[in-house]
């Protein structure tokens, strides 16, 4: 999808702070036409959050309109599965509408992309913290030989930087930091980022899942055949490469869709972007409220998301009740799901699975 179908900015609401920020500047001059309503704070806007609408508001909202905050919080959070720390986010929500997300959830209705202004207190917190951890002590299933912090948690960093030149920022502080890299997925192609000379500092996990499922549930987003295309570009321009296989939905055929997909993957990347691969699994996890607010915009995703008669209800960490799959029958897929890995793409290491 090209930037212009994906982001068309024509409506920002920013908290009353942004001008004060050089990134705020830099946003607002880049869409002077779009009309700007001022908000006391990005999580609270009438208008956008617990509205009820149809998919084509929805959409329109995602393309439309963006929201400008300050970052309040700048604490690390340690994760220990995909990242050693959670970095504070530079952003939140999207201006893709990936039916299974939690950000629309928790917010309400179409949440479209809220950039954070203050990047250079961001960038500092990170730099303060990466100095204070020392050397990563030993290797683990997260990394060799960096402490690694995730910075795109609530939203898509590739689109961010369609927009502004945070990510860009982001990327060049990590060259900075001898014992850390930064570390976000994606489910789009921007090859702007071609160009931020990573030097091995940052890594970038293309989301992918079968073609026919994600035409359903990846709604915007690049094409799953352009994302793995992409990967041998990423990893000659200095990035570090891996893929998240994530979500794993199950459904009847699941298994022989998975399987062309790692061939597919097999017949098109390079032996050197093989040779540094590695993959998350990310189970489906869903939500009786995220349930509601898809039937909204775009019941057709629940057909393959909604599955009482497989899954359960499990309390997360962070205290809402969500929807796994069965515990037990849980187990017995993810070890199916691993020996086609290891079948078809028997290089392709797992750093994680959940």
């Amino acid at each position: 999808m090209a930037p212009r179908d994906l982001i068309d900015i024509d409506r920002i609401f920013m908290e009353p702070a942004i001008a004060d920020y050089p990134r705020g500047r830099e946003i607002l001059s880049r869409f002077p036409n779009a009309e700007r309503i001022a908000v006391p704070s990005h999580w609270n806007i009438p208008e956008l959050h617990g509205n009820e609408g149809s998919v084509e508001d929805w959409v329109r909202i995602k393309r439309s309109t963006l929201v400008l905050g300050v970052k309040k919080g700048l604490a690390m959070r340690p994760n220990g599965r995909s990242a050693h720390f959670i970095a504070p986010s530079t952003s939140n929500g999207c201006a893709m509408a990936c039916a299974y997300c939690y950000v629309p959830r928790r917010k309400g209705f179409s949440n479209p992309i809220s950039l954070f202004v203050n990047v250079e207190a961001v960038c500092a917190a990170i730099a303060r913290h990466a100095a204070k951890q020392g050397p990563l002590p030993e290797p683990d299933q997260i990394d060799e030989a960096a402490w690694i912090y995730d910075l795109g948690e609530n939203g898509d960093l590739s689109v961010d930087a369609m927009i502004c030149d945070t990510v860009r920022d982001l990327v060049g502080l990590f060259r900075t930091l001898p014992n850390a890299k930064g570390s976000f997925a994606t489910k789009a192609v921007n090859r702007d980022l071609l160009a931020y000379d990573p030097q091995g500092r940052t890594r970038i996990r293309f989301s992918l899942m079968p073609a026919p499922i994600a035409k359903v549930v990846d709604v915007r987003t690049a094409p799953i055949r352009e994302r793995i295309a992409a990967i041998d570009d990423f990893v000659a321009a200095g990035y570090e490469v891996h893929v998240n296989f994530s979500p794993v939905i199950l459904y009847e055929g699941w298994e022989a869709d998975w399987a062309d997909l790692f061939a597919e993957i097999d017949g098109t990347i390079s032996e050197s972007a093989k040779a540094q691969l590695k993959c998350e699994i990310i189970m489906l996890t869903h939500n009786a409220g995220l349930h509601e607010v898809n039937l909204g915009w775009h019941p057709k995703a629940e057909a393959l998301l909604w599955r009482p008669d497989i899954q359960e209800t499990k309390r997360s960490e962070g205290g809402g009740d969500n929807l796994r799959y069965r515990t037990g029958w849980k187990g017995k897929w993810l070890t199916r799901f691993k020996a086609l890995l290891a079948e078809h793409l028997p290089y392709c290491r797992v750093r994680y699975a959940f």
